[in-house]
C-alpha cells in the first residue's frame, strides 16, 4: 500500500508523551496485566500451525524428488484443491494434502550432508541471482533453532520475488511491484504453468493461503510459529522453478538477465547514532527481556539480533530489527488508539495493519491517529526517513522485495535501528530501572541523539535544501566568466521600459515580502554590478526562494483552507512553476530570446503582486488567521 503523508505539526516535541495518551508507566502496566501469546488471528493461526499437519499418511520422498534432484512436479500440484463453483483454489484443501509432502521434503533435508545438497542441487539454484543464500539456509534447518529458520524463510522469499520479477521481464515489460501481482501475472503462468505458480500462491501469494512472505515480514508470526518443513518445501520449490525455467529458456533461446540490485546512497545526513558500543548492546541485552514493548513470544527474534549483530551479520540483523520493531508499535497502536483486534493478522478480506497504518495521521475510519502523538515527533521523523519516505532508503522496502545485496548491507544503517530501539525500548520499562539505565554515558548520549532527530527525506526538508542550494548558485553568478562577445552581443537587453517595469515590480513586492521575512533574514541585493543577462534575473529568482522559503516556513501555522483556496493557492504555486520552466527554455544557450524572458518576467511578477495583495498568501494568513 502507498505511504500516506505525514503532517508533522501533528506530532509533540521530543520523546514525550501527549496528554490524551497513556504514560509509558500506564502502558507497561497494561501490559503487564495482558500478555499477548499470539499475534495471528485464529482462522490464520489454523491454517499455518494445524492444517497441514491434518493429514497423517506419509509421503515417499521419491515420489517427489529423484536422487539426482529433479523435482517432481506432478507429485505437488496434484494436492492442489480447487472451488468447483469457479476453479478458485481451496487454500485449506490444499495445505492439507500438501502438509505430508512437505514433512517428507523437510525430513530428507535433514538427512542430507552440506556436500550432498550443494551437489544435488546447488545448479538448480543458480537461477535466483543469490545463490549463496541456500546453503546458509540449510544450515539453519540443520540448527533447528526457529528464529534462524524464520529469518532464512523471510530471506527466501524476498530473493524469489526478485527472482520471479527476473523472469516476468523475459515477457512482460513492467514488473509489478507486490507479489500478489507478480504470482497473478499471465507471463508467470507461461513460463512455469498455472498449476505450478496456483502452488506458489498457497505458500507465499495469498492471505487465504499460508502467506508465509506477509506473516513473517510484517512480523506477525513468533518463531515456534511457522513449521521448518514450510522453509524446507519452499527451498525444493525454488529448485525446482529453476529446472523449469531452464527448459523454457532451452526452448525459447530467450537469455534471463538479472536487475542490477541498488545501493544505499546519501545516508550521510541520516546517520545520527555512532557505532553502538559494548555497554549499549548489554544494556540492550537487559531491558529487552524486561520492555514491556517486547511481546514475550517474540523475544527469542530480539536474541537472535544481538548474535548476528556480534557476528557482523548486519542484514540480518537490520531485518530482525525492522520486523520486531513493527510488532512492538503494533501493539503501542492498538493499545493507544483502543482497537486491540489490530494487533493480530486480520481475515484475508481485510489488510493488515502495518507500518504505514501506524505512522499515518488517520484511522481508517477517519479519527486521529494517537500512535504519533504517543511517540512524538522525533521518533516520527525517524521511521518516516528510514522506511517510508521516497528521498529515503526506505530500508524495509527493499530488503523485503529481495533489492539490496545482503553481504553488503551497511553496518551504520543497523547502527540506527539498535539505536533507535534502545532508546524506543527504554521508554516501555519500569521507571526506576529507567533511571539506573540512563544514568550511563552511552544511553544518554543516544537518547540526546533521538530527541534532537528531525527528518532530512521529508518534502519539505528536501525543498529547504534546494532552496540554499539554489541561493549559493545566483550568488556566484558575478563571479562566472562572461559568454562569446558575439553570443553576448545578440542577447543584449531590448525591451528597456519592460525591464524598468519588472525592476519596479521587483521592489514593491520584495518590500512586502520583508515584512514577513525574520529579523536575520539576509537576502540577495540586486544592486551589485552584473551583466545585464543577469541584473534582472538574479534579483527575480532572489525573490522567488524568498516567497518559497517564507511559505515553507509558515506552512505549518496556517488554519485549514476550503477546497476553493486550496486550489486557488496550488494554481498560483504552479503559475510560478511554469514560469520557472520556460525561463530555462528562453535562456537556454541555444536560445538565448532575452527580451522573450523579460516579457515572461513581467508577466509572472504582475501574478505574484495580484496574489500577494489579496493577502492569500501563508505569510499573511499566518498573520492573520481569521482573514478569508
Amino acid at each position: 500500500m502507498e505511504s500516506p503523508g505525514l503532517d508533522t505539526s501533528t506530532a509533540g516535541g521530543g520523546f514525550t508523551c501527549c496528554a490524551t495518551v497513556p504514560t509509558p508507566k500506564e502502558y507497561f502496566e497494561v501490559l503487564i496485566e495482558e500478555p499477548v501469546t499470539t499475534c495471528l488471528s485464529p482462522s490464520v493461526y489454523d491454517i499455518i500451525c494445524k492444517v497441514g499437519f491434518e493429514v497423517k499418511e506419509l509421503c515417499a520422498i521419491n515420489s517427489v524428488v529423484s536422487q539426482s534432484g529433479e523435482v517432481y512436479w506432478k507429485t505437488v500440484t496434484e494436492c492442489l484443491r480447487y472451488a468447483e463453483s469457479d476453479q478458485d483454489l481451496d487454500y485449506w484443501g490444499s495445505v492439507r494434502l500438501l502438509g505430508p509432502v512437505c514433512e517428507a521434503v523437510h525430513l530428507h533435508f535433514l538427512s542430507l550432508t552440506k556436500g550432498q545438497f550443494e551437489t544435488r542441487y546447488a545448479p538448480s539454484l543458480q537461477w535466483t541471482g543469490f545463490s549463496e543464500l541456500f546453503p546458509e539456509i540449510f544450515d539453519s534447518l540443520k540448527s533447528l533453532q526457529s528464529p534462524a529458520i524464520s529469518l532464512s524463510l523471510m530471506k527466501l522469499t524476498s530473493c524469489l520475488e526478485r527472482a520471479l520479477g527476473d523472469v516476468f521481464l523475459l515477457i512482460g515489460k513492467e514488473c509489478p511491484f507486490l507479489l500478489r501481482d507478480l504470482l497473478a501475472s499471465e507471463e508467470l503462468a507461461q513460463v512455469f504453468g498455472q498449476s505450478v505458480v496456483d502452488v506458489l500462491k498457497v505458500f507465499i501469494g495469498s492471505p487465504r493461503g499460508l502467506n508465509l512472505r506477509n506473516i513473517l515480514w510484517h512480523g506477525f508470526a513468533s518463531p515456534r510459529e511457522v513449521p521448518p518443513k514450510y522453509c524446507s518445501m519452499m527451498m525444493l520449490l525454488t529448485v525446482g522453478l529453476g529446472q523449469l525455467l531452464k527448459s523454457f529458456l532451452q526452448q525459447t533461446t530467450f537469455t534471463l538477465t538479472h536487475r542490477s540490485l541498488i545501493t544505499l546512497r546519501n545516508l550521510e545526513e541520516l546517520i545520527v547514532f555512532p557505532d553502538v558500543p559494548y555497554e549499549v548492546l548489554s544494556v540492550l541485552e537487559e531491558i529487552m527481556k524486561k520492555s514491556s514493548f517486547i511481546l514475550k513470544v517474540m523475544l527469542p527474534y530480539w536474541e537472535a539480533v544481538l548474535v548476528r549483530f556480534r557476528s557482523h551479520r548486519f542484514a540480518d540483523c537490520a531485518i530482525l530489527l525492522l520486523t520486531q520493531l513493527e510488532t512492538g508499535l503494533r501493539k503501542v497502536f492498538a493499545t493507544v488508539n483502543k482497537c486491540p483486534k489490530r494487533l493480530l493478522t486480520a481475515e484475508s478480506t481485510a489488510f493488515y495493519t502495518t507500518f504505514d497504518d501506524m505512522l499515518a495521521k488517520h484511522l481508517n475510519d477517519g479519527e486521529i491517529n494517537q500512535l504519533p502523538l504517543f511517540l512524538g515527533e522525533p521518533a516520527m521523523d525517524f521511521l518516516w526517513d528510514f522506511l517510508n519516505h521516497q528521498e529515503g532508503p526506505r530500508i524495509r522496502d527493499h530488503l523485503s522485495h529481495g533489492e539490496i545485496n545482503l553481504p553488503e548491507f551497511p553496518k551504520e544503517v543497523t547502527n540506527q535501528l539498535l539505536g533507535f530501539s534502545v532508546v524506543l525500548l527504554l521508554r516501555f520499562v519500569d521507571e526506576e530501572l529507567s533511571a539506573v539505565y540512563k544514568e550511563k554515558a552511552s544511553i544518554k548520549s543516544l537518547i540526546s541523539l533521538a530527541e534532537g532527530y528531525s527528518s532530512h527525506c521529508h518534502p519539505i526538508s528536501q525543498l529547504k535544501k534546494q532552496v540554499l542550494s539554489c541561493e549559493e548558485k545566483i550568488r556566484i553568478w558575478p563571479l562566472l566568466p562572461l559568454p562569446e562577445e558575439n553570443t553576448w552581443e545578440a542577447g543584449r537587453l531590448e525591451g528597456d521600459a519592460e525591464a524598468s517595469a519588472c525592476n519596479s515590480l521587483i521592489t514593491q513586492i520584495l518590500e512586502e515580502l520583508y515584512r514577513h521575512a525574520p529579523e536575520h533574514c539576509v537576502c540577495g541585493n540586486s544592486q551589485y554590478s552584473a551583466p545585464e543577462n543577469i541584473r534582472l534575473l538574479s534579483p527575480v529568482l532572489y525573490l522567488m526562494l524568498l516567497l518559497i522559503a517564507l511559505e515553507l516556513a509558515n506552512i505549518h501555522v496556517v488554519l485549514g483552507k476550503d477546497t476553493s483556496e486550496y486550489q486557488h493557492y496550488l494554481r498560483f504555486l504552479k503559475s510560478i512553476l511554469q514560469y520557472t520552466e520556460n525561463l530555462v527554455v528562453y535562456t537556454s544557450q541555444d536560445k538565448n530570446k532575452w527580451n522573450e524572458a523579460v516579457s515572461l518576467t513581467h508577466t509572472a511578477l504582475l501574478k505574484i503582486w495580484t496574489f500577494s495583495e489579496s493577502k492569500q498568501m501563508l505569510i499573511h494568513l499566518a498573520k492573520n488567521p481569521q482573514v478569508k
